[in-house]
């Protein structure tokens, strides 16, 4: 779908490679443009004292389908190499910090004298602008603890918990790829680029968006509570006697009271004066999550499973990744594919991309393995115009290995 789509990536991490690869598994052409000691997602496994794995599932699903270009943009050729990948191509994609940009003359401005019609999309923790747009933020910092949304989901009076590995990134992947699109198809009317300006704050506010706006219109948000003090109890959730967690989310009004009173074989709940309207559920809480515990205590999930389908109740298991990986319902709705060794020797299971494409041709694929260090670093820039004694005086100068 994006074949002929040219993206000079210039960023390490996750966010900003993110979207390089959801554009990378929708058919972009993503060189990926690395510091000479590579992007320090290659070192994943050592950096958590797992050295002894084999590959990097980590740095493989953000950089799949990619090349890799091994650059020193410390050095005037590096800086000039990268303006040169960047004349014909049709996206710049990057996560350095603005000052270093500028500084490098990498920035937008500098980019667009040398293509006007060029998508320069930046990731930061902060933005562009403000006093924090040089400070350094990954996802568990801008994302989810400035932006709110660690300490709204954090229960009234408990320790807040971590954020697990990238969720902040990769919400963020896709609002970059899908602000990068945006620019491409105003591209096709004006034949001009435009900055795409993606930030992990920005995300993590949109992302809290529903009670953010509470908070703005009413200066006011109730916090998160207990399971016994949640404001809809039925809202909540609950473990079977097979020890399995489910969540239960109900639908506005009053319809699926009565629905979890009849699933749980308890129809005279549903005119009990406590527990009649959404008000006396909420004063009476804790006896309704205890008669509900009560409730769902006494059969495994299988069977809680055919009562909560009867009644059209909208429901889902706690699951684990681990059961995950194995859920047939997951698998149908494309949420895994295969990708390729890069050494050859056969694939492994790893997540798609989120967007399925229907209709002919291929769906969201990827198109290789993730790439060496620097594995196409002369291939690349020879493409670009550079001759073989010029790649011998970029490595005397230490620009490429």
């Amino acid at each position: 779908m994006l074949e002929g789509i040219r993206v000079i990536e210039m960023a390490t991490y996750i966010a900003a490679p993110g979207a390089g690869g959801i554009l990378a598994d929708w058919g972009a052409e993503v060189i990926k443009v690395e510091p000479l000691s590579g992007c320090p997602m290659r070192n994943f496994f050592r950096s958590v004292a797992a050295d002894h794995l084999k590959g990097n599932p980590v740095f493989d699903l953000d950089n799949r389908g990619k090349r890799s270009v091994a650059l020193n943009t410390a050095t005037p050729e590096g800086v000039e190499a990268v303006k040169k990948l960047v004349k014909d191509a049709d996206v710049f994609l990057t996560n350095v910090r603005p000052g270093g940009l500028e500084r490098a003359g990498l920035d937008y401005e500098s980019l667009k004298k040398v293509n006007p019609r060029l998508v320069y999309a930046t990731v930061s923790g902060y933005g562009l602008t403000g006093p924090d747009r040089d400070r350094p933020g990954f996802d568990m910092a801008a994302f989810y603890a400035r932006s709110g949304l660690g300490a709204i989901t954090t229960p009234k009076g408990q320790e807040p918990a971590p954020l697990r590995t990238a969720v902040g990134d990769h919400t963020t992947s896709m609002a970059t790829a899908a602000g990068i699109l945006g620019a491409l198809v105003e591209r096709q009317r004006t034949n001009k680029g435009r900055l795409v300006e993606a930030s992990l704050l920005r995300t993590g506010i949109y992302a809290l968006g529903s009670d953010m706006a509470i908070q703005l219109k009413f200066g006011k948000l109730g916090s998160t509570k207990s399971r016994h003090e949640s404001v809809n109890p039925i809202a909540n959730f609950f473990q079977t006697s097979d020890g399995i967690w489910f969540t239960i989310i109900p639908r506005q009004g009053d319809v699926d009271w009565g629905a979890v009173s009849r699933a749980i074989g308890q129809p005279e709940l549903i005119d009990d004066p406590r527990f009649k309207s959404s008000r006396d559920r909420r004063a009476n809480a804790a006896e309704v999550v205890n008669i509900l515990d009560d409730m769902f205590s006494t059969q495994p999930l299988e069977y809680w499973s055919e009562k909560l389908d009867e009644q059209d109740i909208v429901w889902a298991p706690l699951m684990p990744p681990a059961d995950v990986a194995k859920d047939p319902q997951a698998e149908a709705a494309g949420a895994f594919f295969d990708v390729p060794e890069n050494d050859g020797s056969g694939s492994f299971r790893a997540p798609a991309t989120p967007i399925r494409f229907g209709g002919e041709g291929d769906d969201a694929h990827p198109r290789g393995p993730s790439p060496d260090l620097g594995q196409h670093t002369h291939d690349v820039l020879k493409g670009i115009g550079y001759s073989d004694d010029e790649l011998e005086v970029l490595k005397k100068s230490g620009t490429i290995s």
